[in-house]
């Protein structure tokens, strides 16, 4: 598996045609404590950079853009119950939705762990 990120703090672990798209550790620790997310459905179509989930914390809420465009195939239904995850486990367990690449071109756009890192480390 590959693993991108945006530079709204999104990540989408690719393997093959599926993608599972969450929010980064940096991202969890600028909201704060997380008490409801609200995921896509499987079966909605999602545009790369389009708001595709909220996640609300004791801060705010905010939208979660989707890193690239496809199918939704899969929610995380353990979020309902246990919103938490996205804080305790951001980049594994407390992913948010699961996806079939409809443009895998768009990956190109995307940062790779290094430059990820670099880019957290200049904000």
């Amino acid at each position: 598996m590959t693993l991108y990120f945006t530079k709204d703090h999104e990540w989408v672990s690719v393997d093959g045609t599926t993608g599972t798209v969450g929010v980064t550790d940096y991202a969890q620790g600028q909201l704060g404590d997380v008490v409801f997310v609200d995921v896509p459905a499987a079966g909605t179509s999602v545009a790369k950079g389009a708001a595709a989930a909220v996640v609300e914390s004791v801060k705010a809420a905010s939208d979660v853009y989707s890193p690239v465009s496809g199918a939704v195939t899969e929610a995380n239904a353990a979020l309902e119950a246990e919103p938490a995850l996205v804080n305790t486990d951001p980049e594994r367990a407390g992913w948010f939705f699961k996806l079939t690449l409809s443009a895998p071109d768009e990956l190109a756009g995307l940062m790779d762990e290094a430059a990820y890192k670099t880019f957290v480390a200049s904000l």
